[in-house]
């Protein structure tokens, strides 16, 4: 529920937030499926912003937000190609082969993902803990991925790891196009800059 402080562009009407979403909440302002999950409302007090793109309620990190209906038309759509970074924890760690797959393009539900920048974390990344945290099975050792992709099917990246045998354990966005995950804790929000305004647009 948290604003961190910065000055709105006064030129432009149009509004463009950057939002770390929790793990549990749901990718929008209205529950409608009957769940007991928070929403943004539940941390973002402003009307008529609504998500380019989505996250599921399961996985964490960059959202954003625009009341600008063409933007975030244009900034959701894969054909303009707009890369999403994810930091991604899986089960075991993946050899070159499994690594290999993910960059090349694998078949997940009759589709067949386009090549991915995807490298092995040489240290677990600096994230806050998740609440609540992941559940860690004796004996069985886990590593960090960098996967960039510029498509988003419905849990796309779960589903990758998956099909090469990893299982995703935790997943958080770090980064869509130029804006990246940092100053900003789970729960906070802020105004773009100037300037990742005009890189944006």
């Amino acid at each position: 529920m948290t604003r961190l402080p910065g000055r709105r562009n006064t030129v432009l009407l149009d509004r463009y937030i950057l939002f770390y979403k929790p793990y549990g909440v749901l990718s929008q302002f209205t529950n409608n499926q009957g769940e007991s999950k928070p929403t943004l409302k539940d941390y973002i007090p402003i009307t008529e912003v609504y998500p380019v793109g989505r996250l599921d309620a399961d996985s964490e990190g960059l959202l954003l937000l625009t009341d600008n209906g063409r933007s975030q038309h244009r900034l959701s759509d894969p054909r303009f190609g707009h890369q999403k970074t994810y930091w991604v924890q899986v089960e075991r760690i993946p050899d070159e082969e499994a690594l290999q797959r993910l960059r090349t393009g694998i078949e997940i539900e009759n589709y067949r993902t386009k090549p991915a920048k995807v490298q092995l974390l040489p240290v677990e990344p600096a994230l806050p803990p998740r609440n609540p945290p992941i559940r860690y099975r004796k004996n069985v050792p886990t590593a960090w991925l960098e996967i960039s992709l510029t498509e988003g099917k419905n849990r796309q990246v779960r589903r990758m790891t998956a099909a090469v045998g990893f299982p995703t354990l935790r997943l958080v966005r770090v980064a869509i196009a130029h804006l990246q995950l940092v100053n900003l804790q789970p729960g906070q929000w802020r105004d773009l800059t100037p300037e990742e305004l005009r890189q944006l647009l």
